[in-house]
């Protein structure tokens, strides 16, 4: 059984910006572009929007999407991704994808799920990414990773961590940079499974990063590094931001 399913959690009640989901950006709800960027994963089997709201069930019905409509108690989208992988047996690898980032890399996605297939002893596997602009690497809403010279995650944080040398420049061991943790989980269906079960840990509550459950827990978390990131789109600025993006991509601005 090789069979992935991507799964993109998506809530309402984000604190900084409601209604996030179905907010338009350049004519398009940030979710749909989120979904249509999955949809180009080679990958994947199949693509679930899960959710337990009914305004963004009803307009990703209308896409034509995949929906799961999951429990309102579930604390983090890694919880409501395990419930819809706990219903759906025959895919081996999920891949939790955030319903915010609405350039992801569809090639990234097919890289995690290849890295799981081709690497028995990998359970997790995220991405990270040199910062662009290093002052980016001292703000707390930018998670930071440090790595091994196997790509293994030593250390997740919102705080500026660094591990200098290594191989040379480029190289897959050198790590004189400081890296930005994207947001993008591939798991063993079993792993997820058991992520869940466990509670929160010390580091993780210290650092409010869930990620830090599975390294106190023995579980070693891959990291793929590439050149650049996808943005995250956290407030209503983020969004007006990407919008003069795409329309400069266009070659016309936005009135």
């Amino acid at each position: 059984m090789s069979k992935a399913v991507g799964i993109i959690p998506a809530r309402w009640g984000s604190t900084r910006f409601p209604g996030k989901p179905l907010y338009p950006i350049d004519g398009k709800p940030l979710l749909k572009r989120v979904l249509e960027r999955c949809l180009h994963a080679k990958s994947l089997d199949l693509v679930v929007i899960a959710t337990d709201d009914m305004r963004i069930a009803s307009a990703a019905f209308d896409w034509g999407a995949e929906v799961a409509l999951t429990s309102s108690r579930h604390l983090s989208g890694t919880n409501r991704v395990a419930e819809v992988a706990r219903k759906t047996k025959q895919f081996a690898y999920v891949v939790n994808i955030q319903g915010d980032e609405p350039l992801i890399d569809p090639r990234l996605i097919d890289r995690l799920v290849e890295k799981l297939r081709s690497d028995r002893k990998v359970e997790i596997v995220t991405a990270a990414h040199p910062f662009k602009d290093p002052a980016d690497a001292f703000s707390p809403h930018q998670v930071k990773v440090v790595f091994d010279l196997c790509g293994n995650a030593l250390y997740f944080s919102r705080a500026p961590i660094r591990r200098s040398g290594g191989r040379g420049k480029g190289q897959p061991g050198h790590r004189s940079s400081l890296f930005r943790h994207q947001g993008i989980y591939g798991f063993r269906r079993q792993t997820l499974l058991q992520f869940v079960r466990w509670k929160p840990s010390p580091l993780e509550r210290s650092e409010s990063l869930e990620q830090l459950r599975a390294l106190e827990n023995g579980v070693k978390v891959h990291v793929l590094v590439t050149a650049t990131g996808s943005p995250g789109i956290d407030t209503p600025e983020d969004a007006a931001a990407l919008e003069q993006k795409l329309a400069r991509a266009k070659g016309r601005m936005p009135l």
